[in-house]
């Protein structure tokens, strides 16, 4: 469906490195080349890497970076010394031209306002992130990445209960970013398609919790958009019935409200842009069992 797409065109950045699936470069660098050729592709983002990675990234993707097939898109993570990233991700850029690429790079605070500020001079230009804690209200910190041309991030999940932020402070989020006009991505937690709980890792007596679905998250994101109130944005977020959402060629609903697809376009665009996850797998595989793919 054309609404589908829509919503979900290139939308999962792969960060197979990261817990809970925690996979050595070799495997993670292995399931992205699969993913890039698979008939799912279309929903496939970056490749998540740290930065002081990059090496080892190179030369795990080697033969991978010789086949073609386009370059491959990086997102880097900047750690303590944004400086060093930044010579680190131009220097990678420069070697591996026409074959890989750093598009983005993302950092928490405190060092993601030194990255805001170094990145506009770096010869490369590049979508900057920066993470915005979500216990306290964001709308300054936000505003602040705004002025500086970088983007915010919002970790939604983790592999404990507590790395879950309250559904309120994720729509007070998306609020300082429609306020600010300026478009973000969420990260960890979002595996599954609809909210509900779900094992926090994969070993096998994993504990339980909820989990916000990456469908949820995108339409509360289209929903405050479009003006809906926080109750109304928190209930999409909240909502754990597959049933409650209906996609069509040309639009899609919950619970008998109905957005357009332009709209939907238009968030992807203007506000929610993506999220990381550590599977792409999974994600892929729900959306089949619910009939959308």
């Amino acid at each position: 469906m054309r609404t589908v797409r829509t919503l979900l065109e290139g939308v999962i950045d792969y960060a197979g490195l990261f817990p809970p699936a925690g996979l050595d470069m070799a495997a993670a660098v292995a399931n992205y080349a699969s993913y890039r050729s698979g008939e799912t592709r279309w929903m496939l983002g970056r490749f998540v890497v740290p930065a002081a990675r990059l090496d080892e990234f190179a030369r795990a993707a080697a033969p991978c970076l010789a086949e073609g097939g386009g370059p491959w898109r990086l997102t880097a993570l900047s750690g303590p010394d944004p400086k060093e990233d930044l010579a680190r991700i131009a220097e990678f850029n420069r070697r591996h031209r026409g074959r890989a690429a750093v598009e983005a790079v993302e950092a928490k605070a405190p060092g993601g306002a030194e990255l805001a500020a170094r990145v506009p001079a770096s010869p490369d230009p590049l979508e900057t992130y920066v993470e915005v804690p979500a216990a306290a209200d964001p709308g300054e910190a936000v505003a602040a990445i705004a002025r500086a041309g970088a983007r915010p991030k919002l970790r939604t999940g983790g592999i404990t209960p507590d790395a879950f932020p309250p559904a309120d402070r994720v729509v007070r989020f998306m609020r300082a970013c429609l306020a600010a006009a300026v478009p973000f991505k969420a990260t960890a937690g979002l595996h599954h398609a609809v909210t509900g709980s779900y094992p926090l890792t994969y070993e096998p007596e994993s504990p339980r919790a909820p989990m916000f679905g990456f469908l949820n998250l995108l339409l509360a994101a289209a929903w405050a958009r479009q003006g809906s109130d926080d109750g109304e944005v928190r209930a999409v977020l909240e909502e754990t019935s597959p049933g409650g959402f209906r996609f069509t060629d040309g639009r899609v609903g919950w619970r008998g409200r109905w957005l357009a697809e332009a709209e939907v376009g238009r968030t992807r665009r203007e506000l929610a842009v993506g999220f990381g996850s550590c599977s792409f797998v999974e994600p892929v595989d729900e959306l089949r069992a619910l009939g959308l793919l």
